[in-house]
């Protein structure tokens, strides 16, 4: 297999016919495989990719990004920008006009009032919206007429493409999610499972954690599109079932996050059913480091929010089970030509990737040296060290994968050699990336020491994503347990830095400030980065228009797949 050709960039899977297709729906049904199950189909209400994407075929932003992170308008004719007037030259707002004539699949009209919900929806204080980055700085949401959205800043916004852009920060139906503001939002089932959207597809029967069935809209724009009478998307199984599925047994068009081995995917690929489609993005697997004590001898409402922790929060801990860790051997193992060795929070685009010295290096030896001079050492000789009695034990999560097994025995076998104890546990990904406030098993919970897993974000501009790491961002009670900062992480020198992000337009500072951004999540505590991972999903040879995106939702052009003839 040509991994490496694949790699070097977001690539499309083949070149296309800019009009493949004639009638909406003749192309009879397209099956979608993601092994991450979707648990709700609200954005704002998980963090979840599987969340994310599935809910992209359905509800859309004002504009999003391509495959090569480009800005481009979707519910809307142009993006606005200093140059063509709408974005105000003292970049304290930005106006955006809806596309006239645009219908909800309902048939009613959408309108600016469903955008300036969309802002009370998620800004609402008892809400819990994991997507609140999205609207840091915004003061007010105005809509002089039915079609005009003028977004207000509370300072200078060079970068104002953060609410309702990309698949994370889509529109809602005032209508329908009237009734669903604040603390009811969790409650809204039948909105949450069934939204009303703009997007080629609207959803016939949700099975969460299992499968969705969608049929085309009736009421969307392109009377031409989308190609597919219906969608059936199934969610659950494996990364390697769901490669089968599709490159073996031709019994799916598309796979998406193929998480396994190269030689894995080589011989799938060689079966003739499908093809893996590929490339690099800001997706990086990390290991999040718990500031808060998630001790099950605390109540259900105190784990993961009473800091700090006993022990992570020292230095000399977590620096040390950084140094002891193996990347490249971790890559190989894992990734092949498809992961890269990364200290960096965010691993592209290149203008805001940092190059840790060392971050290649596995060093045993100086990893034990650095906790016998913190003075944390075996006190009773069990073989596990203490700080200040307390033992460097550790509970150790993940989502079920075959990859991150493997990297969790690797990881936990380094750590125990440097003097530590490690409990590994994993959870299906459904359930982990799920965002079920009732449930103990979310990662945003985080009702362990540590986590692993991957995330990324919209666009090639990470001011939002970087923001994460707020302090006021982490997920607790009075939150619904949604929010993004999963390490509960906090430093008002952080905070104070990404203002100064927020404010400042030349690229050539947002860079070296995104970079001392980055670098702090890593060396004060936040994570552990260990694997920039290239996305990798399959299709089959017969599914027409796919156009693997790395800066959005892979599902993004959806509308656009056909079947081949």
């Amino acid at each position: 297999m040509k991994l490496k050709s694949l790699m070097l960039g977001a690539a499309a899977s083949f070149a296309l016919a800019p009009a493949a297709f004639a009638d909406r729906g003749s192309d009879g049904e397209v099956k979608i495989i993601y092994w991450q199950a979707p648990s709700i189909l609200n954005p704002f209400l998980s963090g979840g990719t599987k969340d994310v994407e599935s809910a992209s075929m359905i509800i859309e932003p004002l504009a999003r990004y391509n495959e090569k992170g480009e800005l481009v308008p979707w519910l809307v004719n142009e993006v606005p920008t200093v140059a063509n007037g709408g974005v105000s030259e003292d970049l304290m707002s930005i106006t955006w006009k809806l596309t006239p004539g645009l219908k909800w699949s309902d048939g009613s009209a959408l309108t600016s009032a469903d955008v300036a919900f969309t802002y009370e929806y998620c800004t609402h204080p008892e809400g819990g919206c994991a997507q609140l980055t999205k609207f840091e700085g915004v003061t007010a949401v105005e809509t002089p007429d039915d079609t005009t959205v003028i977004i207000k800043f509370a300072s200078a916004t060079p970068n104002p493409y953060g609410p309702f852009v990309g698949g994370e920060s889509p529109i809602l139906q005032k209508a329908q999610f009237s009734s669903c503001l604040g603390a009811a939002a969790s409650t809204c089932t039948e909105q949450n499972f069934n939204p009303i959207g703009t997007g080629p597809f609207v959803v016939d029967e949700f099975k969460p954690n299992d499968v969705i069935v969608m049929s085309a809209n009736d009421n969307y724009r392109d009377p031409a599109k989308p190609a597919f009478a219906k969608v059936t998307f199934k969610g659950g199984g494996s990364a390697a079932a769901s490669g089968t599925a599709v490159m073996e047994t031709g019994e799916f068009d598309y796979g998406w996050n193929l998480q396994l081995a190269p030689d894995v995917i080589a011989k799938m690929e060689k079966a003739g059913k499908g093809k893996p489609v590929a490339g690099f993005g800001p997706l990086l697997e990390r290991i999040m480091l718990n500031n808060t004590n998630p001790s099950a001898e605390l109540g259900p409402e105190e784990r993961s929010v009473i800091r700090p922790h006993p022990f992570l929060s020292d230095p000399a801990v977590y620096k040390a089970m950084s140094m002891a860790i193996d990347r490249p051997l971790l890559v190989e193992v894992g990734y092949g030509q498809a992961g890269r060795v990364s200290c960096s929070w965010v691993p592209a685009p290149d203008a805001f990737a940092v190059d840790v010295e060392g971050c290649d290096v596995q060093d045993l030896d100086g990893a034990k040296k650095m906790l016998d001079d913190a003075g944390i050492v075996d006190t009773d000789g069990d073989g596990v060290r203490e700080k200040d009695g307390v033992p460097l034990s550790i509970l150790y999560q993940t989502s079920t994968n075959a990859v991150r097994q493997d990297f969790q025995a690797l990881i936990k076998d380094w750590w125990e050699q440097i003097g530590m104890e490690v409990e590994l546990r994993n959870v299906d990904g459904s359930v982990f990336f799920g965002g079920d406030a009732g449930s103990p098993d979310t990662f945003q919970k985080f009702y362990a020491d540590v986590e692993m897993y991957a995330n990324t974000f919209n666009g090639t501009d990470p001011q939002a994503y970087l923001g994460n790491g707020l302090c006021d961002k982490a997920p607790r009670p009075e939150t619904q347990w949604q929010g993004e900062n999963i390490s509960r992480f906090c430093s008002e020198e952080f905070d104070a830095l990404h203002a100064e992000l927020s404010a400042t337009a030349d690229m050539a500072e947002r860079s070296r400030i995104g970079k001392q951004l980055s670098l702090m999540a890593f060396e004060e505590g936040a994570m552990i980065p260990l694997v920039h991972r290239g996305r990798l999903s399959a299709h089959s040879n017969t599914l027409g228009g796919v156009i693997l995106n790395v800066w959005d939702s892979e599902l993004w052009n959806v509308a656009d797949w056909y079947r081949m003839k």
